[in-house]
């Protein structure tokens, strides 16, 4: 069973900076795609940023690019998502989230099978 645990949230000040983690467990040889996504209550799970599996490819949310990175160390089968110069609109759980692909085509929260339990990103103006 894939098993992926995110790590990193809290909250930080509108310009700050913070890095989530996650790791992921239960691939029994290659690693796979995986994509990071947020979501504020009563809204949609929004697609944030998605990593191939090489680490060739990454894809960004129009909101987010120029401001958060995403990398892998697959020795270590963990992604992360670097998160520069937050706004207070950046406030979600995120989660990341794994399915069976190598790339990041079309990467959506229907594409995608195993899920993190998610982790409180707060913003303060």
């Amino acid at each position: 069973q894939v098993q992926l645990v995110e790590s990193g949230g809290g909250l930080v000040q509108a310009g700050g900076s913070l890095r989530l983690s996650c790791a992921v467990s239960g691939w029994k040889s290659d690693p796979y795609v995986v994509a990071w996504f947020r979501q504020v209550p009563g809204k949609e799970r929004e697609g944030v940023s998605c990593i191939s599996a090489s680490g060739a490819a990454t894809s960004y949310a129009d909101s987010v690019k120029g401001r958060f990175a995403i990398s892998r160390d697959n020795a270590e089968n963990t992604v992360y998502l670097q998160m520069n110069n937050l706004k207070p609109e950046d406030t979600a759980v995120y989660y990341c989230a794994t399915n069976w692909n190598y790339y990041c085509s079309g990467y959506a929260s229907h594409n995608m099978i195993y899920w993190g339990k998610g982790a409180l990103i707060t913003v303060s103006s």
